[in-house]
C-alpha cells in the first residue's frame, strides 16, 4: 500500500499519527469489551446469553494486539509490525463479525423482542397500557436494531480507514529499512572483494570474450620443488650517468648549461645572526645535501 504523510488530514503519520491510531484502536477494543459484559441487555437485542461475553472477549484481544503495534513502532521493527498488521486484521474482523451477527439475529427475530418488551415493561398493564405498550414495544426493538447498525457502520468505515493508515505506514517503515540496508549492501559492488585473488565476477570488457578466463585461479603448472630449484634472479645493473664533466647536451647546438650552485633553501632567514620572526637566528645551518643538477 502507498506511504500516507498524514492521516486524520492533518496529523503527520510518523509518528504522532501511527500512535493516535494504535491509541484510538485499544481504547476502543477495551471499550467495548468492558460495555458489552458490564452493561444491561436492551431492548431490541434478542442474542444468547453467552454472546455479550464472546463479543467481550474477541474486543479485549483486539485491543491487547495493539501493544505489539506499539513496539514495533517504538522499536522500528518492520517485520514485527507487520505481524501485528496480521493479527490485528483477525482480531478486528472477528469482532466485527460478531457483533453484525448479533445485529442481524436481533432483526430476524423481531418479534421475540416485542413479546420480551411486553413481558419486562407491560406485564401488568392496563388495558389501555397494554394499547400504549403494544406500540412501544413494536418501534423500539426496531430503533434499536437501527442505532446498533448504524453504529456498526460507522465503527467499520472508521476502523477501515485506520487499517488503510497502519498499512501504509508498514509499507513505508519496510521502504525506509530496505534503503538503509543498502548502504551495507556489497551485492551491487562488483569489486567487493579486499583480495585480488578472489574468484568473482566483473562484468568490465577485460574480463569478456576473449579474455574471459583472464582473472580466473588456476593451479600452478610448476611444483614447489622446481621452484626452489631455480637459481635466484639478480638485479639488473642499470648504467650509471656520465661525470658533470661530460654532460653536454647534443641537441640544441646553442644550449647554455650553467654550472651547478647549491640549491636555494627557503627560509634561510631562520638561521644565521639577527632578530627574526621566529626569534634570534642561533641554529647552526646544515650542509647541502645536493648540489642543483643544472640539467
Amino acid at each position: 500500500m502507498k506511504p500516507r504523510d498524514y492521516c486524520c488530514c492533518a496529523i503527520p503519520v510518523i509518528n504522532a499519527g501511527i500512535y493516535f491510531t494504535l491509541a484510538e484502536q485499544f481504547v476502543a477494543g477495551i471499550l467495548v469489551g468492558v460495555l458489552s459484559i458490564s452493561t444491561p441487555s436492551i431492548v431490541g437485542a434478542v442474542t444468547p446469553s453467552f454472546a455479550p461475553w464472546v463479543l467481550g472477549i474477541v474486543c479485549f484481544v483486539a485491543g491487547a494486539v495493539q501493544v505489539l503495534g506499539f513496539i514495533g513502532v517504538a522499536k522500528e521493527k518492520p517485520v514485527l509490525f507487520r505481524r501485528y498488521i496480521a493479527l490485528h486484521s483477525l482480531a478486528t474482523t472477528g469482532a466485527f463479525s460478531v457483533a453484525l451477527a448479533w445485529i442481524i439475529m436481533s432483526a430476524l427475530r423481531h418479534s421475540t423482542a416485542k413479546t420480551n418488551c411486553l413481558s419486562n415493561f407491560f406485564a401488568n398493564a392496563t388495558s389501555d397500557e397494554q394499547t400504549e405498550g403494544n406500540v412501544l414495544c413494536e418501534v423500539f426493538p426496531w430503533v434499536d436494531v437501527g442505532i446498533m447498525a448504524g453504529l456498526w457502520v460507522v465503527l467499520a468505515s472508521l476502523h477501515f480507514y485506520l487499517y488503510i493508515v497502519i498499512a501504509s505506514y508498514s509499507t513505508g517503515q519496510q521502504r525506509d529499512h530496505a534503503s538503509y540496508d543498502t548502504l551495507d549492501n556489497y551485492a551491487a559492488n562488483n569489486h567487493n572483494e579486499n583480495f585480488a585473488m578472489n574468484s568473482r565476477f566483473s562484468g568490465d570488457t577485460p574480463y569478456q570474450q576473449h579474455n574471459v578466463d583472464n582473472h580466473l585461479r588456476k593451479q600452478s603448472a610448476t611444483s614447489m620443488s622446481e621452484v626452489l630449484a631455480e637459481p635466484p634472479i639478480e638485479n639488473y645493473q642499470m648504467g650509471s650517468y656520465p661525470p658533470p664533466s661530460q654532460r653536454v647536451p647534443t641537441q640544441p647546438s646553442n644550449a647554455y648549461t650553467q654550472d651547478e650552485s647549491p640549491t636555494p633553501r627557503f627560509g634561510q632567514q631562520y638561521y644565521g645572526e639577527g632578530q627574526q620572526y621566529y626569534g634570534e637566528g642561533s641554529l647552526e645551518k646544515p650542509p647541502f645535501s645536493q648540489a642543483h643538477p643544472g640539467e
